[in-house]
């Protein structure tokens, strides 16, 4: 099996390329041109060296550069996975978010009718798509995104189901809710949490500053949904499927669970900075994967209790910080 990961430097990419070369895949990573250095995950990973990854230069927002990988790959399947990523970003660089999340994603769609439609191919969708359409979100709850990215999202999960349908490709999309790890990027607030709480713990700085406590998500472990990325595409019918572990928590739940688990008190260490909250924030998000629990058989097997240790875990001894 060969496969094609775009924005494999990222956590999900990491991830996924584990998953793949674990199961005997040759992986191939596109990553765009400014950050082909930014292979940290993919170096503690120990993928990089792995005989059976290559890593390749290369932009999704070009018909050019993706029509050249997918012509010359021969690749079973195609995870798309490359994206702006950071929802608060998207309010500044609209145009940016919608060439990169929405037209990006018809590029590989494309590709793929034009010269290997024996394809399969994943899109990471997400659960920002809902926007604050609020109860227990499934496959078929209403779509009303309140953010650039999420309507740029919708856009390229709209779009999967044409190829689809009109096309005959084998494409399917993940709509992932708030997924975390180790190697979630800093700017996240699972991860900014985390590090800030270990740095306090080393003495490093005296407090955190943070935008809306309040917010609630559904988080999981990026490990466990890459998995299901994997497991859609094995399906001999492509579909579209929530990926979350419906229980939703808030900022300030997450926050004290990691000052718990620093053995450290959170009292007057949490500042709110209002340059920290969104033009247009989701306020509560929780996922049904009741589907892919029975269609693909997934079931997350990290809570998020489970889930802060590891990342609490790993910020510890990034700063070297004894229990």
């Amino acid at each position: 099996m060969r496969a094609l990961i775009t924005g494999v430097t990222g956590q999900d990419g990491a991830y996924l390329s584990k998953l793949l070369l674990d199961k005997g895949y040759d992986v191939d990573g596109l990553s765009p041109r400014h950050s082909t250095l930014n292979t940290w995950r993919l170096e503690e990973m120990g993928i990089c060296d792995h005989p059976s990854f290559t890593l390749f230069v290369g932009d999704i927002t070009c018909p050019a550069s993706i029509n050249f990988h997918v012509k010359v790959g021969g690749y079973d399947e195609i995870y798309n996975l490359g994206a702006m990523t950071f929802v608060a970003e998207s309010f500044n660089s609209p145009i940016a978010t919608m060439h990169i999340n929405g037209l990006g994603s018809v590029n590989i769609l494309e590709a793929i009718k034009n010269h290997s439609p024996k394809t399969r191919f994943y899109q990471a969708s997400t659960s920002e798509m809902f926007g604050n359409t609020g109860g227990m979100l499934n496959e078929d709850s209403p779509m009303i995104p309140v953010s650039p990215y999420g309507i740029a999202k919708l856009y390229a999960h709209h779009m999967v189901k044409y190829y689809r349908e009109h096309h005959g490709i084998h494409a399917s999309a993940g709509i992932l809710f708030n997924h975390e790890s180790p190697y979630r990027g800093i700017e996240f607030v699972s991860r900014k949490i985390c590090d800030g709480v270990a740095q306090i713990k080393a003495g490093k700085i005296d407090h955190i500053e943070l935008g809306n406590l309040d917010a609630c998500r559904d988080w999981g472990y990026a490990g466990d949904y890459v998995k299901a990325m994997w497991l859609m595409l094995r399906q001999d019918t492509p579909d579209d499927y929530v990926i979350a572990t419906g229980e939703t928590r808030s900022i300030n739940y997450f926050l004290g669970r990691a000052f718990d688990n620093a053995d450290i008190d959170m009292c007057g260490r949490i500042k709110t900075n209002d340059v920290f909250k969104r033009k247009s924030d989701v306020h509560i998000l929780c996922g049904d994967a009741a589907k892919a629990g029975k269609k693909l058989g997934w079931v997350p097997t990290a809570g998020i209790d489970t889930l802060i240790k590891i990342m609490m875990d790993a910020e510890m001894e990034r700063h070297e910080v004894g229990r």
